[in-house]
């Protein structure tokens, strides 16, 4: 079976599964809100249910991996899950409250948080042009937040709140991002995720039970709608970017995820939601700036 997942990889071009997980992780808000039940269960799941997808992969070629792990790698990947954990509370719930649109552009300001980390805890050169995008994304973020706050019928019920919920996604993403970055140079993608993924979920169960909400109970469509946020936008969306990276610059990845906002304000059309002029001129702004980082 090894050998089956190695000629499958070899014979995948990359930009095809570029391509495919873009148009994946772009229907990861989309279910999220045809799903009713409470944000941090579908988080949970989401991330539960991915798990365990991945680990006959890890069994079957990485089962020796997990030996070589040093204190420091469990650590430092395991504060990549507590991050990934309450990227994913924030975002689910952010969805509650503001546009499509406006939640899934905004937390891909992650791209400037991590250029901001890099500069702090890596040493990281940050140029001018870094900068310059940085302050764009904020002008950006700025404009849709108040497009969302004058158009509320499209925008949600709390527009502001939801989309601080979504910035504070970001700023959590991105720390996920910062912790792994070290970590995957010497350590293969499977044993990688399955160690953070694990840590992610442990701790969103935890938030689960604090909160009080149903573990079960749901119907069967509400499970499909789980397992779909697993399959879609969690194996080949996410995991899939991953394996990207390993053949493909790192720039070229970042800039073709700006697809993912676009791919899902078409999808949020399903829900009604037609974002403002102020809104897409907002959104458009963030990506200019998210493009000029990533550049740089």
């Amino acid at each position: 079976m090894s050998n089956v997942f190695g000629r499958i990889e070899r014979a995948t071009p990359p930009f095809a599964a570029l391509a495919i997980a873009v148009v994946a992780v772009s229907t990861s808000a989309i279910l999220v809100r045809f799903s009713t039940a409470p944000s941090i269960v579908k988080a949970f799941y989401r991330v539960l249910f991915t798990t365990l997808l991945l680990v006959p992969f890890a069994v079957v070629r990485h089962r020796d991996a997990f030996s070589r792990l040093t204190v420091r790698d469990w650590l430092v990947a395991g504060a990549g899950g507590v991050a990934l954990a309450i990227h994913f509370a924030s975002w689910f719930e952010s969805l509650e409250f503001t546009s499509v649109a406006a939640s899934v552009t905004i937390v891909q300001s992650q791209v400037l948080f991590v250029a901001i980390g890099a500069s702090w805890l890596l040493a990281e050169h940050v140029t001018r042009r870094t900068i310059a995008g940085m302050a764009l994304a904020l002008v950006g973020i700025a404009t849709l937040s108040i497009g969302d706050s004058l158009t509320g019928a499209v925008a949600g019920s709390a527009p502001l709140y939801g989309n601080a919920l979504a910035l504070v996604g970001a700023v959590c993403a991105a720390g996920y991002v910062l912790a792994g970055r070290s970590l995957r140079q010497r350590i293969p993608l499977i044993p990688y995720v399955i160690v953070v993924y694990s840590v992610c979920a442990i701790v969103l169960l935890a938030l689960v039970l604090a909160d009080g909400a149903a573990l079960t109970d749901y119907p069967a469509s509400e499970w499909l709608l789980f397992a779909g946020m697993a399959i879609g936008p969690g194996i080949f969306g996410h995991t899939v970017l991953n394996w990207a990276l390993a053949h493909l610059e790192s720039s070229v990845v970042s800039v073709s995820l700006l697809g993912e906002p676009i791919g899902s304000a078409l999808l949020a059309l399903l829900l009604g939601e037609v974002p403002s002029a102020l809104t897409v001129v907002g959104g458009a702004v963030i990506l200019l700036g998210i493009t000029v980082t990533a550049r740089a």
